[in-house]
């Protein structure tokens, strides 16, 4: 019952929080008022013809929250719309990069999981392996986009090469990590009941290590995220970071900010799917 009401509270909190950002925001985006308020007649209009004052309350530029709600339904109301490469809607931008995400990231967990289970059973291979690891491992994902512009020539294709060599590196070092901390008395278990090397990986190590793997394909997944909005922001034609360069290029500071919001979201709904995969494969000693 109250961890019921912590959570309320917290909810509760959280919708204050909520409308306390959106009264700053609509205050400091208010109109401010006429510079040369006691200027009359003649001064007045010249005043006005040379910029130095206005007959309205100046603007700041920025959205108020109407003005971005206004905005943002207009853009919602045909999400998916194509009507060329420079105006498609914001939703077929988000699934272009989430597609770009999901085809880099499966490949890096394909390559990842093996290859730590691997370097977990076989000490020897995680010793040689890790100099090139920690090298590689630092490396900003855009450090490594004029490397792949050159070799790979092809701008969708780098994209996917960026969420793969990013994600790669978190997947790879926790599943080495969880494979070789499972617990010793297991595995003997496992070769006194002569299983053998597929029924104790199946069996043993990977329900061992599972829940550990998660966690670093958890944290790849939210570094792939991050990269390929940078990336598709310098080479991209299509994705929800060329959305918002092209929207800023436009001056149309709405969609910008809808756009955040969007990658925001979408970034939490996979962390929390990927919490949720965790929590399921968890177990208590």
């Amino acid at each position: 019952m109250g961890g019921r009401q912590e959570k309320l509270k917290g909810t509760l909190l959280s919708f204050v929080l909520a409308g306390a950002l959106l009264l700053a925001w609509q205050v400091l985006t208010l109109p401010s008022a006429p510079p040369a308020e006691g200027i009359k007649g003649e001064n007045a209009e010249y005043a006005q013809l040379m910029g130095m004052a206005s007959a309205t309350p100046a603007s700041h530029g920025f959205p108020s929250p109407s003005q971005f709600g206004h905005d943002a339904w207009q853009q919602l109301q045909a999400p998916f719309h194509n009507s060329g490469p420079n105006d498609r809607g914001i939703g077929w931008q988000l699934g272009a990069s989430l597609l770009r995400v999901f085809i880099g990231y499966g490949l890096a967990v394909a390559v990842a999981v093996p290859l730590g289970l691997l370097m977990g059973q076989l000490p020897l291979l995680a010793r040689a392996l890790n100099p090139f690891i920690q090298v590689l491992r630092p490396i900003s994902p855009l450090a490594w986009m004029p490397i792949a512009l050159y070799t790979i020539q092809n701008a969708e294709e780098c994209g996917i090469f960026v969420i793969f060599i990013c994600s790669l590196w978190p997947v790879l070092l926790n599943t080495s990590f969880g494979v070789a901390r499972v617990r010793r008395e297991w595995l003997d278990v496992a070769r006194t009941l002569e299983l053998g090397w597929a029924q104790r990986m199946w069996r043993v190590i990977l329900p061992a290590a599972a829940p550990t793997i998660i966690t670093g394909m958890r944290v790849g997944m939210g570094i792939a995220w991050l990269a390929i909005v940078a990336a598709e922001m310098l080479v991209g034609s299509s994705g929800i970071g060329y959305f918002v360069w092209n929207q800023w290029n436009n001056l149309s500071i709405s969609n910008v900010i809808l756009a955040v919001l969007l990658i925001g979201i979408t970034g939490m709904i996979l962390d929390t799917a990927f919490s949720a995969l965790q929590r399921s494969v968890g177990y208590a000693e």
